[in-house]
């Protein structure tokens, strides 16, 4: 499948393009099938609680604030920064500086929504109301939990945040943007100097799961950049026998690192770091294995927050427990003990929709179910597991990876080949999405 030649499009027009493609193929019910509903909602006062101030908190907060005239809105959460966590891979690239990626949070907080400035202490769904670490009660009649979740380096025995960037040559893409900085200098130095780079990937579900396997394929690409390439060995440690949950693209990633001398080290659990010797230890089956690094890119095992993974809102038994994240349908986003609770974003416990992209497609359908249990009516909107992975292969090209619930490649912009690298794709995750991704914090697509 050909690319479209977008040199011959201006940035407007492509953006057009970009949001009128994600909002025909978003599956929500047409505004006019949603009019009745609507304005029973806006006319109905409400107690409504947003827990959590990432990107899932504020979209849904903007568009509550628009929909919703007489709704008491509440939002939870003490960041002052908003951290557009799809840049840091272009800042551990060495593309983007840190400031790129952090924003002021009270931008994009609607002026009639109150902001209680602490972290969520405690969920209460008996009583209807949840308890804020500064002791701030906030009673609700419906509650969005959008509290992301939990990088856990602690599960890693020797493995500590601080030790990315330092002397000790790890790496890190996900702690922050300092550290996704520190990430580049980390990787700038191997880079320079050759050696041994080992990639991790921890089990379970975690956010922006194509992320370990970017920096894998930057990390190659920078080598070749400075003629060090035959000096380096680079190996990808799975969690399992897999590199990429959808089968199209585990066989493509599996092609592409073959094709670049990419070595995969197939169920390898990163157990433990001991930083002074540069040694990574594994757990493979029932052994335990020792690989040496001069680069180690750790990727911290991921869980829900406390309040809910310790609480009475996650899942108690099945394949979500273990992390803790929060019992909702899958197709609703509704909770399945508590109807008058949805859930937005990472913390959700369904099969997929650990990224920004899935919050874009999540928010209106948590939203429109909301407004339609307010109603007194069945949730009518659906999400269908929606999952995007702009898949940076090297600087300047990368493969647009969308998919569903059922691993079926459903691609938005059908002219880019979701199997084949292209500057197209790359233009999409370097220029195209995070105006997108603002306009979703305001509410908007």
């Amino acid at each position: 499948m050909p690319d479209i030649d977008f040199s011959r499009l201006d940035r407007r027009a492509f953006l057009r393009a970009t949001l009128a493609a994600t909002v025909a193929t978003a599956g929500l019910p047409l505004a006019s099938s949603r009019a009745s509903t609507q304005a029973l909602a806006q006319n109905t006062p409400a107690r409504i609680a947003i827990a959590g101030a990432g990107a899932a908190g504020l979209a849904v907060a903007a568009q509550l604030a628009r929909r919703l005239d007489r709704a008491e809105i509440t939002l939870i959460d003490d960041r002052i920064t908003h951290l557009y966590q799809p840049g840091f891979t272009l800042v551990a690239a060495g593309l983007w500086s840190p400031d790129r990626v952090q924003w002021a949070n009270e931008r994009y907080i609607p002026s009639r929504v109150r902001w209680v400035r602490s972290q969520v202490a405690e969920f209460d769904p008996e009583a209807n109301r949840l308890v804020a670490k500064d002791g701030t009660a906030v009673p609700y009649d419906f509650l969005i939990v959008a509290t992301g979740l939990d990088l856990r380096y602690d599960l890693i025995e020797g493995m500590e945040k601080g030790l990315i960037g330092t002397e000790h040559r790890i790496g890190s893409v996900y702690a922050g943007p300092d550290d996704a900085f520190r990430t580049w200098q980390a990787m700038a130095h191997f880079r320079e100097q050759g050696g041994d780079a080992v990639f991790t990937r921890p089990p379970g579900d975690l956010k922006c799961a194509g992320a370990p396997l970017k920096m894998t394929f930057i990390t190659d690409d920078r080598l070749r950049e400075t003629g060090m390439r035959s000096r380096a060995r680079v190996t990808y440690a799975a969690h399992d026998g897999t590199l990429f949950s959808v089968k199209p693209v585990n066989e493509k990633v599996k092609e592409l690192f073959a094709g670049r001398d990419i070595a995969v080290a197939y169920s390898h659990v990163l157990e433990a770091v001991d930083p002074g010797r540069r040694i990574a230890r594994f757990r493979h089956g029932a052994e335990s294995v020792e690989m040496r690094y001069d680069f180690l890119h750790v990727v911290p095992p991921m869980r829900a927050a406390p309040p809910v993974a310790d609480g009475p809102l996650s899942w108690k038994e099945g394949p979500f427990a273990a992390q803790g994240w929060l019992e909702v349908d899958r197709d609703t986003l509704q909770h399945r003990r508590y109807p008058n609770i949805f859930g937005v974003g990472d913390v959700n416990g369904v099969p997929r929709g650990k990224t920004a992209a899935s919050v874009k497609w999540q928010a209106p359908v948590a939203v429109q179910n909301l407004i339609d249990t307010m109603a007194g009516k069945p949730p009518s909107a659906v999400y269908n597991g929606y999952t995007s992975c702009p898949m940076i292969t090297r600087i300047g090209q990368a493969m647009l990876v969308e998919f569903d619930y059922e691993g079926r490649l459903i691609p938005t912009l059908p002219l880019i080949d979701p199997l084949a690298e292209s500057w197209a794709a790359w233009i999409v995750e370097e220029k195209a999405l995070r105006p997108v991704y603002a306009a979703m914090l305001r509410g908007f697509g």
